[in-house]
């Protein structure tokens, strides 16, 4: 086998503990083989003055979206989807979708991400995107029938479940899909529970955004007497493949059903402060038992796409809503950061240990902002940036290797992005 040694660093385990030592790749089926005092690597990638730690899982965004960066600011979730994004969404081509992805994963691999999960349209350009820049990733066509017709609310769902089952498994195995209805109220109650029972039969797991804003909420409550997870349940939407986004609105009999489930729950908390959405009960997700990853939602409601902001203001954010500042400390946001977001989207990765997937970012940690270091964990959660990333590496593959991104030309994609977005104005 062709192996990857990372040398001379410390490495983050998955107790929290951190230790010195080497983490040892086979290159061929990107796996970790040994950590600690390994041997003697084909190719060595240094550490020194580094954490080694498992690469980041951005478990909910619209990569695409990155060409809307500060596109519309400061407006409420409705006025500002209605208004400003979807007639500006409305205009983009396959073309643009495919500029768009591939400036977010750019960003993706220089801020140390490795999977992440998107929820868009003209998402085959997508799955080259990501085959191309050596990612991984849960995929799915979005889902909208308001103001459609049936035939064409219809044909989206079959879109949706067709681009399922034709692409999981693309990328050489580093693609997974999922049938992906944007959400409970935008996406009518019949084709919801035929299009879910279809995905059952194809064994196609679901993510849809759930309980996002009271306007979400209330409507469900009012029209069917039901929390709107309680109704997800009954439509046979939650199982423990399937992964919600946002979950703000959620009371505590719902937070009981996704532990019960098993269905995990991505927080958004840059997303859900920018659009005053609320913050989400993050500490009684966790305290029930509930799988909680973090994602960014799109840059245009964030707006950049670094899980370690998403990690700080996890932390501190949930802490606010409890009340209490031993919530959601930053074990648990790195938790949320790796492990969680593995889990969520169904890949074996987010700790380092023998078998796990090969996914890690290497942390520098001679900024001054990560001085001194009295807890490698603590600066993970409260003071990194994506920049103090190093080097990404992805399925065994370096991706980036002292800030150099490897598998894409970073020139060519940002003047892409930046002509595709020009025609938005």
């Amino acid at each position: 086998m062709s192996t990857l040694q990372i040398t001379d660093g410390r490495v983050l385990l998955p107790d929290m503990s951190v230790e010195t030592g080497d983490v040892l790749v086979n290159q061929d089926s990107g796996d970790i083989v040994a950590v600690g005092d390994v041997e003697t690597g084909d190719e060595t990638l240094n550490a020194d003055g580094c954490l080694i730690m498992p690469g980041l899982v951005n478990a909910h965004t619209h990569a695409a979206m990155s060409l809307l960066r500060g596109y519309a600011d400061d407006k409420p979730l409705d006025a500002w989807l209605r208004e400003d994004i979807w007639p500006a969404e409305a205009s983009l081509t396959p073309e643009d979708v495919r500029a768009g992805t591939e400036l977010a994963l750019l960003e993706f691999i220089e801020s140390g991400v490795t999977s992440f999960a998107d929820m868009y349209f003209h998402e085959p350009e997508v799955v080259d995107a990501v085959a191309d820049a050596g990612l991984r990733a849960r995929l799915g066509h979005g889902v909208v029938t308001v103001g459609k017709d049936e035939a064409d609310a219809v044909a989206d769902n079959e879109e949706s479940l067709a681009f399922a089952r034709e692409y999981d498994g693309a990328a050489d195995g580093r693609v997974k899909t999922a049938y992906m209805p944007h959400s409970l109220t935008t996406v009518d109650e019949a084709l919801l529970r035929e299009f879910t029972a279809e995905a059952r039969e194809a064994g196609v797991p679901l993510h849809f955004h759930a309980n996002e804003t009271r306007d979400e909420v209330d409507p469900i409550v009012e029209e069917r007497g039901m929390r709107p997870l309680a109704y997800a349940d009954d439509l046979g939407m939650l199982t423990d493949e399937d992964f919600v986004a946002h979950g703000v609105h959620s009371d505590a009999s719902e937070i009981e059903l996704l532990a019960e489930r098993g269905t995990a729950v991505v927080h958004c908390p840059a997303s859900n402060m920018k659009l005053a959405s609320g913050a989400a009960p993050v500490q009684a997700y966790r305290e029930a038992g509930a799988t909680v990853a973090l994602g960014t939602d799109g840059a245009a409601s964030n707006n950049d796409l670094d899980v370690f902001d998403e990690m700080r203001d996890a932390a501190m954010l949930g802490k606010l809503a409890a009340e209490d500042a031993s919530a959601v400390p930053a074990e648990a946001a790195v938790d949320m950061a790796t492990r969680g977001g593995a889990d969520a989207l169904g890949f074996d990765a987010g700790r380092i240990e023998p078998g796990a997937n090969a996914d890690l970012a290497v942390v520098d940690f001679s900024a001054t902002h990560l001085t001194p270091v009295h807890d490698y964990v603590s600066h993970l959660a409260y003071a990194a940036r994506g920049s103090d990333v190093r080097h990404t590496v992805c399925d065994g593959r370096v991706l980036m290797r002292d800030r150099e991104v490897e598998t894409l030309d970073a020139d060519a994609v940002r003047a892409r992005a930046a002509d595709a977005a020009a025609n938005l104005d």
